[in-house]
């Protein structure tokens, strides 16, 4: 570690104007109260605690996914909960991206431990708030690709609609942008299914931010 970035890594809180990398043992130093990510070594601010349309969404779909994955070995979990996505290694010093999705679904046991999942989900569920932007989204597509997490849903509830990004061959291959007439279904999840209208039914299209 150079001598720049163990000056700063001695705060007890993050430089939001460093220009270098941070990794999950700094994350651990951290004393602040705001929610933060990792991603690729920059740190990123979480929203402000979500509406209740948000919330309401997020609360929905790990419902039906719980109920679906009961007695099941993939666990679903909801945010706050670390995953950390190690590039080289497991060490604290080597991960330099963690984040914290609405929900995701975790099939391998061993990728748990007392301070979340270390390595990829495989499923990755985000709902979209209006805070949301363009530089979040892409950074974390790109770590959740290369990571390999089998299925990224994005929902918004702006606009009742669902998108499944699938993992083939290292790349994600995207559906077709849903909404309340279809039925999603999940590749990873076999037998997995969600009625969108039901979903999205009585959530307002019209969201104030």
């Amino acid at each position: 570690m150079n001598a720049d970035k163990t000056s700063v890594s001695q705060t007890n809180e993050p430089d939001f104007a460093y220009g270098g990398e941070y990794s999950y043992a700094d994350y651990l130093k951290w004393t602040i109260e705001e929610r933060l990510e990792l991603i690729k070594g920059k740190v990123f601010r979480m929203s402000p605690a979500p509406n209740h349309i948000h919330q309401r969404l997020v609360s929905d779909l790990h419902g039906h996914l719980w109920s679906f994955l009961r007695n099941k070995a993939c666990q679903a979990f909801v945010a706050p909960f670390d995953v950390r996505l190690p590039r080289k290694s497991k060490r604290d010093e080597d991960v330099i991206t963690v984040v914290q999705p609405d929900i995701c679904v975790v099939c391998d046991p061993a990728k748990l431990d007392k301070r979340g999942c270390i390595g990829a989900p495989d499923v990755v569920i985000e709902v979209l708030s209006p805070s949301n932007n363009r530089k979040e989204l892409k950074n974390k597509y790109e770590v959740y690709e290369e990571s390999g997490v089998n299925e990224y849903w994005i929902v918004s509830p702006q606009d009742h609609s669902f998108l499944v990004y699938t993992l083939v061959d290292g790349k994600y291959m995207p559906s077709k942008l849903m909404g309340e007439d279809d039925l999603m279904k999940s590749t990873v999840l076999d037998g997995f299914a969600l009625n969108l209208e039901e979903l999205f039914g009585n959530i307002p299209k019209e969201l104030e931010e």
